[in-house]
């Protein structure tokens, strides 16, 4: 989970020189006071500046002086051993930023890899996207790009050439049912669609919600306020394979949601804790929410939270149990650490990484190739086990 204001400082920099440039901020730290850390972290940065003087001279082939750096800066967050913590070179800034907006310049499509690596099967296909609008299906098989087959360039090249600038064109080579054609899509902003609403039956409203990043709140109370126009007497939610997001749009969607009382508790590494809390106004119908290993985060503390209030039963999957929350720390050139600074906890007090993750009420697993289908969105709502259990357990409330 990110926190809602994000840091424009320096944790620390990036330079030409990345070794010489931490040296001399150790150096000037640890001038203050000695310890056997602070000689462990003097003799480590003397480890690194030997090993940085032994490539530089000795070192037959070409160093990629940048790419060293990058793996450098990746290898200090990882030595802290912190799954939720990483390192984001400047290359991969504006993606990131992008992700976390739910916006970006392409054609809109989710694809995945086939095994053989003769192309790209199309997964997903945001609405009213450009690919949407040049007739892209999902189950699509893109194998080549403006005139050269994906075996040819490989995979990566192959993805690269899809991705362009707003208002130019891309050729698709699209195999669909054994059927060859080609496919002009024009790239243009696609705005990812963060949640959206059905009626599963006469009486039962689903919400799937992908992430809980840019307006994942505002989305879901419009799917939720929809469906309950619609005749919606329960409402299911969806978080399976999503990752998480911001804090400040997980706490106006449970604010909606949920009576008054405490919704968010957090404690940052200075200590400081902090308390958000949900107004009188609430939803009163049954619950229940879709969660699997791969709800992160926001997701399932989402799914905790309504559990706890007792307003919903967790149907699918335990989650993993994720306690920390970061934040992102721009470095002098242009790259980043997003960095875990604070643990968080649900309503009730509850660290879900230091109980081993969220527990379902309603256990049911499902297979690799099923959840494939899941994470796609691909999966018959009549196969879906785990949505078929919701319904029931939603059911059997109404009744």
């Amino acid at each position: 989970m990110n926190e809602e204001n994000r840091s424009t400082g320096s944790f620390g920099r990036v330079v030409s020189y990345f070794i010489v440039a931490i040296v001399a901020s150790l150096m000037t730290f640890y001038s203050v006071k000695s310890s056997p850390a602070t000689q462990q972290n003097t003799q480590g940065i003397s480890k690194l500046q030997e090993l940085q003087s032994l490539l530089d001279q000795m070192y037959i082939g070409e160093i990629d002086q940048g790419y060293m750096i990058d793996m450098a800066a990746a290898g200090m967050v990882q030595g802290i051993e912190d799954r939720w913590s990483y390192y984001l070179p400047a290359s991969e800034m504006q993606a990131y930023h992008d992700s976390m907006a739910n916006s970006y310049v392409g054609i809109g499509i989710t694809v995945a890899r086939l095994e053989d690596g003769s192309g790209f099967q199309v997964q997903r296909v945001e609405p009213d996207s450009p690919a949407q609008k040049s007739g892209i299906l999902p189950m699509d098989v893109i194998i080549g790009v403006d005139g050269v087959m994906v075996p040819d360039v490989g995979m990566d090249a192959a993805l690269d050439m899809v991705s362009g600038e707003q208002g130019t064109d891309v050729k698709l080579t699209v195999l669909r049912d054994e059927t060859q054609t080609e496919v002009i899509v024009t790239r243009d902003l696609v705005l990812v669609e963060v949640a959206y609403g059905k009626m599963v039956t006469d009486q039962i409203g689903y919400v799937h919600i992908t992430n809980f990043d840019s307006r994942c709140a505002q989305e879901s109370i419009a799917a939720i306020e929809s469906l309950m126009e619609q005749g919606a007497q329960a409402l299911i939610f969806d978080v399976r394979f999503n990752p998480g997001g911001y804090r400040h749009e997980l706490v106006k969607l449970l604010d909606y949601l949920l009576p008054k009382g405490d919704l968010f508790k957090s404690v940052d590494y200075r200590g400081r804790e902090q308390v958000d809390v949900s107004d009188a106004s609430c939803v009163e119908v049954p619950m229940a929410v879709l969660i699997n290993g791969d709800s992160y985060s926001a997701a399932e503390f989402f799914a905790a939270a309504l559990k706890e209030y007792d307003y919903a039963v967790t149907v699918g999957q335990n989650t993993t149990g994720k306690g920390y929350f970061q934040q992102l720390y721009n470095l002098s050139d242009g790259s980043a650490v997003n960095l875990s600074v604070g643990k968080y906890f649900t309503p009730n007090g509850v660290s879900l990484a230091e109980v081993g993750g969220l527990k379902v009420d309603i256990p049911v697993d499902v297979d690799l190739e099923t959840a494939a289908l899941i994470y796609g969105q691909m999966l018959p709502e009549q196969d879906d086990a785990q949505l078929q259990a919701a319904v029931a357990a939603m059911q059997e409330k109404l009744n």
